[in-house]
């Protein structure tokens, strides 16, 4: 079967910066994929060039089974997508502009009036709806932009970091809708995101990129299992920096990373390795908080793989 999508040797170049190298993706049909990275890694880059918004210096792609360079118009009747910079129009209602979405992709009336009735409770705006755009919150917008992207349930679907900025409870709504619609209705969806949370919550399967390149690939828990150590975490009071000599000597220890009043040290053995850690850093001079074991998470795969956390960006929630 024709993969939903499909990448090889992918690349583009902005001047003198590399902005995507070498990918090579071979998502199947009702596949949940995930891209995870920091900002600046390469997600939007490659969703942009899949969506045929820009063109690849080097490689190929296919999209719902046509090349995104000689059938551009194939692919884009095929996709939904729910790009970092809305496309919606201030001067139209909400439900204005899912009437249009649904005339520009031929949606008999019929159909079009019972999907904006479902989309209108997905999205929640409330009398709003029936209001200009310009009117609305960056999170309205923003759950507005999706709904528009799904109107016409195309078969496979771009979200480029769909539930940044959005109130844990509309996060929770979209989680729930993006799974409904590959579960119920198979869509294959591509999602980018920096939520750690997201991705395990969502995804099939992960990529993670850094620096425009794929550097590992695998479920979430595939990826976790790659780190074979457990994690000591500590919250001190004081600065934790202090604690970084002393730990790194202990036997077993592998790594220390320090911020503020928390560190956390990469161990072979966690259950022998937790009593060691507190002894130092009470040697240290410093009090000690609490103190937990826990096993790896998508972070910490990121940070074997590359020497650097994933940085989450701290967003107000807007409604």
């Amino acid at each position: 079967m024709t993969p939903a999508i499909f990448a090889e040797n992918l690349g583009r170049t902005y001047k003198d910066k590399v902005a995507l190298e070498g990918l090579n993706l071979e998502i199947p049909r009702g596949e949940v994929y995930g891209l995870l990275g920091p900002n600046g890694a390469g997600k939007s880059t490659t969703v942009r060039i899949l969506c045929t918004l820009l063109l690849p210096t080097s490689g190929r792609a296919m999209v719902a089974g046509y090349d995104i360079v000689d059938h551009p118009t194939e692919v884009r009747l095929r996709i939904g997508a729910a790009l970092q910079a809305t496309a919606i129009d201030g001067l139209q209602t909400g439900r204005e502009m899912l009437s249009l979405q649904a005339q520009l992709y031929n949606v008999k009336p019929a159909v079009a009036k019972k999907r904006i009735a479902e989309l209108e409770a997905l999205i929640d705006l409330g009398s709003d709806f029936d209001k200009r755009v310009s009117t609305y919150s960056g999170g309205m917008k923003r759950r507005l932009d999706i709904a528009t992207a799904i109107l016409h349930r195309p078969p496979v679907l771009f979200l480029d970091e769909p539930t940044t900025g959005l109130d844990p409870r509309s996060r929770q709504q979209m989680w729930d809708e993006v799974r409904r619609l590959n579960e119920q209705l198979g869509v294959t969806i591509l999602l980018t995101t920096q939520y750690l949370e997201e991705a395990d919550f969502l995804a099939h399967r992960l990529g993670i990129i850094n620096d425009g390149r794929l550097v590992a690939e695998g479920s979430p828990l595939e990826l976790k299992r790659t780190v074979r150590d457990d994690i000591v975490v500590a919250n001190i009071k004081g600065d934790a920096r202090e604690a970084e000599g002393p730990l790194a000597a202990i036997r077993g220890v592998k790594s220390v990373s320090a911020l503020g009043e928390r560190i956390e040290a990469r161990v072979t053995d966690g259950a022998q390795a937790i009593g060691h850690v507190a002894i130092a850093i009470q040697q240290a001079g410093l009090e000690l908080a609490d103190i937990t074991l826990r096993t790896p998470t998508l972070d910490d795969v990121f940070m074997e793989l590359t020497g650097g956390h994933i940085t989450e960006d701290e967003h107000e929630p807007v409604h």
